[in-house]
């Protein structure tokens, strides 16, 4: 695949743990800001180098006049495009439709270990789609405008209960709503077909699955289905919704992250930076 202009959001550890480089994935719809406010500066901070990559077409990469022609395996060669350039194999932690898209590199590449978050689930978007309209019936128009950043009083009320558990701030829905895009009808299609592709390779690599209490895209009951397909860990973090790393339960999740990454890799992350 051609090689694209890809932005990356870099924030390198003053003091290095010893432990491999962070690649973070954002989901559909958005772009690598939302990692920017909590996880990168975080983690960062115990000693990580982390990179978070915009996909084509997202952010300030690349790509946004083409956006409907990408598919998972055109993210999947973004991610493979990052960590050429990286010193060493990373540990990736991709959330939503980035857990696939990291899944998908996995098909042919390396990494330290993976980390999926609120991952879509292996029977695709199809029932998850119904189930969420059926309860919030406005989302499907209500999210059409947010891509456009034309927010009604609705509007902000149906994309905090889906994407958000009942504690997010107004500060922190505020910072979610600038990072809403629109997102490839290719790769949404793909998604909603995903049963119908199995994965074509798992490397034998450590693997978390985390997910929130109270997500309303993709409920938590749901993790294992993705877990056992790679042996990994599962876990949930109470109260929280879809965006684990804007959520006030953010600070759980990074310290689940931590904690994980400190069992399974072998080295204890800094404190200091």
């Amino acid at each position: 695949m051609t090689t694209r202009k890809l932005n990356t959001l870099r924030r390198l550890a003053k003091k290095r743990n010893g432990q491999p480089p962070l690649v973070f994935v954002h989901g559909g719809y958005v772009h690598a800001g939302c990692w920017e406010l909590n996880f990168l500066p975080h983690f960062s901070a115990l000693g990580y180098d982390c990179h978070a990559i915009d996909l084509s077409g997202h952010g300030a990469s690349e790509g946004r006049e083409n956006l409907d022609s990408f598919d998972i395996d055109h993210y999947a060669a973004d991610v493979a495009q990052l960590v050429a350039e990286l010193p060493s194999l990373p540990v990736l932690i991709g959330h939503s439709m980035g857990a696939l898209v990291v899944q998908r590199y996995l098909e042919k590449g390396q990494a330290a270990g993976v980390i999926m978050m609120a991952p879509v689930p292996t029977t695709g978007l199809s029932a998850c789609t119904i189930q969420l309209t059926q309860r919030q019936p406005d989302f499907l128009r209500e999210a059409a405008y947010a891509v456009r950043g034309k927010y009604t009083e609705n509007t902000a009320r149906v994309m905090r209960e889906v994407y958000f558990s009942p504690d997010v701030t107004h500060e922190q829905f505020e910072s979610f709503k600038p990072l809403v895009q629109d997102e490839s009808t290719t790769a949404i299609t793909e998604m909603m077909a995903l049963a119908w592709r199995p994965p074509k390779r798992r490397p034998k690599i450590p693997a978390l699955v985390m997910g929130g209490e109270l997500d309303a895209l993709f409920p938590s009951n749901l993790l294992h289905f993705t877990a056992s397909g790679w042996n990994a860990e599962t876990c949930v973090i109470p109260r929280a919704g879809h965006m684990l790393m804007m959520e006030p339960q953010w600070t759980t999740a990074a310290a689940k992250i931590d904690n994980w990454l400190d069992r399974r890799l072998g080295l204890k992350a800094s404190a200091t930076a």
